[in-house]
């Protein structure tokens, strides 16, 4: 295909925006997000995804103007919808999170959208579907290139279906790139088994990094006594590597400790996790203890961290 001239180029992408608009129903907007408006609706979307985040954030990632973002939320809070508290970090600055009001709002608008987009393609042959997300990522791909800083990624609590991907994700990623054995996978299953099992909502936690929708992130927080909390489970996808996930999973870990009343935070790490052990080291934790081991299939030497809270 020879080569576009910027003018087609232009051409070319204001008239796949029109055809796109046009096909899930944007200027019928009332239909599909009613009764919110389309920037109503996205910002919902990083509330319901987001772990207590603040409107900079928010502001941020989304692009929007401070005023009138600003605006937005307090029209959420006169609905209802949303609730602020102060951070236990910094008394300056709020915390945004969805009321069950809040929630429930969302989880209708999400629905609708779903059943627009599954009308959509549901029809489509297999081979077709598969080619539309290949597209749908080059594009992506191709927009974004030079500006991976700034993509967007979401922090939200685990719901149904993301221990699979946890136990999942572990165990490939840690054979593919370090050769260790399935009962690595095993570990982390027995994990995420029990977390589910005992989970307490007031003292612990599990954060999934999602990123274009699929989860790419993860960590667990985890109580070991009434003083001490366990960081486990820290994993990053590659290709959402360079994001600053990782670093954002563990400063969300060890802020939601400290205003759990933990004094201490604890971790157990290996050696040759070196991407792991430098985020560790500057959130301020420190090794206390090592010790060798064989496990995995691999001959390790283990590390135990701490945080003093």
């Amino acid at each position: 295909m020879a080569d576009p001239a910027p003018a087609a180029c232009v051409a070319a992408v204001r008239g796949f925006n029109r055809f796109y608009t046009r096909q899930i129903g944007l200027l019928h907007e009332g239909r599909l997000y009613s009764p919110f408006s389309l920037t109503e609706a996205r910002v919902l979307y990083e509330l319901a995804h987001r772990a207590r985040p603040t409107a900079s954030e928010l502001r941020w990632h989304l692009g929007l103007d401070a005023g009138y973002l600003s605006r937005m939320l307090r029209r959420f809070v006169h609905q209802g919808l949303l609730q602020r508290s102060a951070s236990a970090d910094d008394g300056r600055r709020s915390l945004l999170s969805l009321t069950a009001r809040g929630r429930a709002a969302f989880a209708r608008l999400n629905a609708r959208s779903r059943r627009r987009v599954g009308e959509m393609v549901k029809d489509l042959p297999g081979r077709d579907r598969e080619r539309l997300v290949r597209a749908l990522g080059t594009v992506e791909r191709v927009l974004a290139a030079g500006s991976a800083e700034e993509r967007p990624y979401v922090l939200r609590p685990h719901r149904p279906g993301d221990m699979g991907w946890v136990v999942s994700a572990h165990g490939e990623l840690y054979a593919r790139e370090y050769g260790w054995d399935q009962t690595f996978e095993a570990l982390v299953a027995e994990i995420a088994a029990k977390f589910i099992r005992r989970f307490d909502p007031r003292r612990e936690r599990c954060w999934i990094a999602e990123l274009d929708g699929e989860p790419v992130g993860s960590v667990f927080l985890v109580r070991q006594s009434p003083a001490v909390a366990k960081l486990r489970l820290l994993i990053v996808d590659p290709k959402a590597r360079g994001l600053g996930v990782g670093r954002k999973l563990v400063d969300e870990c060890v802020a939601f400790a400290r205003r759990s009343g933990y004094r201490k935070l604890v971790l157990w790490t290996q050696s040759v996790l070196t991407a792991a052990r430098r985020i560790y080291r500057r959130a301020g934790f420190r090794r206390v203890r090592v010790e060798p081991h064989h496990s995995f299939g691999k001959r390790l030497v283990g590390e135990y961290w701490e945080l003093k809270l």
